[in-house]
């Protein structure tokens, strides 16, 4: 018995190290495995790494040419999501000027804008801003409301002032129900704090399941079943494989999640509620039911260039379907039911809530109870997949030699 667990463990070894051999000798697999996890996480927060959009250009048309309605131009102006550019003489000019991409938004002031104030009747103040641009309305409509709501709440503590109530009073009467809201999790409201921690799991996620679709399709092109192992041997049968090629990947993507998720937080000043260690026994079940999910799928690819294009279509509905682009809630339940079949839909909630949230282990347990589920499952899944694999190649090999057998006997005769 012993003999054979020591046989299964030489085995197991046997195939990590020819594995990281064969990552390291493949310019592809480099690129895929290392070189994208160095570049991507870098370059997208360094996209995102000014988080929230501010000064976007404005044009206010004062039809008034007031006291007033120039005041509510400086306070339009002195926001930060806006940045006055220019005063239009008409709203005809103003709208070609949005058609041209010179600005972000039209504050309309009409005219007797001063004059209604004074009377203390209502007026009001027309915005035009682009809803096809979520992130761009967002902050011109927000920036604009604030401004007018700024300048409106003014007014009336002048006018109660007029009316002989003190400053506390006139402030009271103008507010008496104070609100206070506070961002949670996200203090500045940015996009990079927002998305880049989940975008990072789906970019580990996805190299791997390429690299090791790469992988398996180099190893179809090249006809044999295992590199540097004969044509048609799977010593120690394929949960040795599995295990020895999935170790290989581990070790590789530990090292890769030290910097995407340790060191690249640091420098761009994400978000970290928790320490790296909990991490790494959230992300160990997640790297291995990927890569046992990568290399069930591996043997179906006959080319290199396969694996590339079907794993790249899935990206994006992977990136959807992680309930980071659209709330999960909103999701179709069975189109998010069909999503746990990546690992990256439970991995990015838990993340989330560990690193984010400073939720601790034991609040992730449902999440990583799930994991270790479909690690299991997507082991046993891979093991199946390689045995059928080994069978398949065998026929292929065997109806080889018979056809070149019968190719030299006919030419002999």
């Amino acid at each position: 018995m012993w003999n054979k667990i020591n046989t299964g463990f030489k085995n197991t070894a046997g195939y990590f190290t020819d594995e990281l051999k064969i990552i390291l000798h493949d310019a592809g697999a480099v690129l895929i495995f290392i070189i994208a996890m160095i570049i991507y996480p870098l370059f997208y927060s360094t996209a995102y790494q000014n988080e929230t959009i501010r000064d976007n250009p404005m044009a206010v048309v004062d039809l008034d040419h007031s006291a007033l309605s120039r005041q509510l131009s400086r306070m339009v102006d002195a926001c930060e999501q806006l940045k006055v550019t220019c005063k239009p003489g008409s709203l005809k000019e103003a709208e070609q000027l949005f058609y041209d991409g010179s600005i972000r938004g039209i504050m309309l002031i009409p005219a007797d804008f001063e004059k209604d104030i004074l009377k203390g009747q209502q007026t009001r103040v027309t915005v035009y801003c682009d809803a096809s641009y979520f992130l761009l309305y967002k902050q011109v409509y927000s920036g604009a409301i604030y401004s007018s709501g700024t300048f409106g709440a003014g007014i009336e503590i002048k006018k109660m002032l007029a009316e002989g109530k003190n400053i506390s009073q006139a402030i009271d009467q103008q507010d008496p129900l104070k609100v206070k809201s506070y961002n949670l999790y996200n203090p500045s409201g940015g996009y990079s704090n927002f998305v880049m921690p989940g975008i990072i799991l789906v970019i580990l996620q996805q190299t791997l399941l390429i690299g090791i679709g790469l992988l398996g399709g180099t190893t179809r092109e090249r006809n044999r079943f295992h590199h540097h192992r004969g044509p048609v041997a799977l010593p120690g049968g394929s949960a040795a494989a599995v295990l020895g090629k999935s170790g290989a990947y581990l070790l590789i993507y530990l090292f890769n999640s030290l910097y995407a998720m340790l060191l690249v937080p640091r420098w761009f000043s994400f978000p970290d509620q928790s320490g790296f260690l909990p991490t790494i026994i959230l992300l160990i079940p997640f790297i291995l039911s990927t890569s046992f999910l990568g290399l069930s799928v591996s043997v179906l690819f006959k080319r290199r260039v396969n694996s590339l294009l079907f794993m790249v279509f899935l990206s994006p509905c992977i990136l959807f379907l992680t309930g980071l682009s659209w709330p999960a809630s909103s999701i179709p339940p069975v189109l998010y039911s069909l999503a746990h079949i990546f690992p990256s839909t439970l991995m990015v909630p838990a993340y989330l809530k560990l690193r984010i949230y400073g939720a601790g282990l034991s609040s992730l347990s449902f999440e990583w109870g799930w994991m270790l589920v479909q690690m299991a499952v997507y082991f046993i899944l891979a093991c199946f997949a390689y045995k059928l694999a080994r069978i398949r190649f065998d026929r292929e090999n065997a109806a080889k030699i018979t056809e070149e057998f019968s190719v030299n006997i006919e030419r002999e005769e």
